[in-house]
């Protein structure tokens, strides 16, 4: 066995591993792969002690698919932790109603947002004008947001063909739609382009 000490087991080892009872097989992936887990949970709450929570959800979760054998292999173990990760900070926006939660429909505007649909002549101009400066904005987003945000508004692209460019699931990519918008709205407020009238 002392050879095998120094071979790092693939993920999917590991995962077969526990699941046939290793134990400790789960605290090498954890530890392997904590960090990003993480590190993605805190970049969206911004709260240790709630990114805490959310990551023991996560694992508790992961714990449990892995432990009734419904893990499927066709997927990564890292995207697919991921995935759970993403899902429990979304219900935990939605719980807290802290996060406008849109229907996953591809129908929605960046306007809809962040102004009524009775645009006012003067909203209208300004509406121009953040359409103007929306490229100057988009800059301040985060590198992932700012494609999805750019592939939808500006080409057009389904959620679908996005997830597929992007390399990520739809729900993905929806999210990150959900958190470009939501960004770019503190960013226009910050910078006071949309009046309140």
């Amino acid at each position: 066995g002392i050879v095998m000490a120094n071979l790092v087991l693939p993920d999917a080892v590991l995962v077969k591993n526990y699941i046939s009872g290793d134990e400790s097989a789960l605290a090498s992936l954890i530890e392997r792969h904590q960090s990003k887990i993480y590190g993605f949970i805190y970049s969206k709450i911004n709260d240790r002690d709630l990114s805490d929570d959310i990551f023991q959800d996560t694992f508790i979760k992961v714990i449990k698919t892995l432990k009734s054998q419904s893990y499927n292999e066709e997927g990564k173990f890292l995207p697919w932790v991921m995935r759970i990760a993403h899902n429990l900070v979304v219900d935990h926006y939605r719980k807290a109603k802290k996060m406008p939660y849109q229907r996953e429909t591809d129908e929605y505007s960046i306007f809809n947002y962040m102004t009524d649909n009775s645009l006012n002549i003067e909203g209208q101009i300004i509406s121009e004008q953040v359409e103007m400066d929306l490229t100057k904005l988009l800059d301040e987003l985060p590198q992932d947001q700012k494609e999805v945000l750019i592939m939808r508004m500006y080409q057009d692209l389904s959620f679908k063909e996005i997830a597929d460019l992007t390399g990520v699931s739809i729900n993905t990519a929806l999210g990150r739609m959900r958190y470009a918008l939501l960004n770019l709205r503190k960013i226009i407020e910050k910078n006071q382009i949309v009046l309140t009238n």
